[in-house]
């Protein structure tokens, strides 16, 4: 008998599983029927999708809120949903795009392949909307340093005691970890301070 499967993405940053777990309980996936994941954008290593991917069998019905879940990229989707649909032989049913839908019907070949078509469309589309963004950012970051902006983390303001505790050191009374000490800070913050003064004389 076909069994019903959900699967839910998230990364630490969205945190909106919910949205998505109402989207599987609505469409009928029970609740031993979901598998979820939760992840930072670094890390991809998908356990319950593994296990997911185990129990599928043939004539089951794998249902997701959106594409992107199955893939971080272009061809990654498409990679995951040609296991699922040529390998594994179980149905994709994707909540927010109708015609990803590739359980048959009376459709049959006709479906699938119209399903195909539209998902390498949208993850073409998708991927080079993810390429003209990063290109879009770096030309945006490059005319922004040509016009003096500053990027990074702020320096930190030197202690008013700074020039004292830097006139020690100069005269090699104290080390560059009592100077650190001296002023609070870590011995490579004084030595980062000192090649700063160094550079605005």
């Amino acid at each position: 008998m076909a069994q019903l499967y959900g699967y839910v993405r998230v990364s630490t940053r969205e945190q909106n599983e919910e949205r998505q777990l109402v989207a599987m309980r609505n469409f009928g996936v029970m609740e031993d029927g979901i598998f979820l994941d939760k992840q930072s954008g670094k890390d991809f290593q998908r356990k319950a999708y593994g296990q997911l991917l185990e129990k599928l069998k043939p004539g089951d019905i794998l249902v997701i809120k959106s594409i992107d879940r199955l893939g971080r990229d272009y061809s990654e989707t498409l990679e995951q949903w040609r296991i699922i649909t040529k390998e594994i032989q179980a149905a994709i049913v994707v909540l927010d795009m109708p015609l990803l839908d590739t359980r048959q019907t009376e459709r049959d070949l006709t479906g699938t392949f119209i399903a195909d078509l539209v998902l390498q469309i949208l993850s073409y589309v998708a991927q080079q909307e993810r390429e003209f963004l990063r290109q879009r950012q770096a030309e945006g970051i490059e005319l922004a340093k040509a016009n003096g902006v500053k990027f990074g983390r702020r320096p930190m303001e030197r202690p008013e005691n700074f020039p004292e505790v830097h006139a020690l050191w100069e005269r090699r009374e104290i080390s560059a970890r009592e100077a650190g000490r001296l002023l609070g800070v870590h011995y490579q913050t004084f030595q980062a301070w000192v090649n700063q003064q160094r550079n605005d004389e």
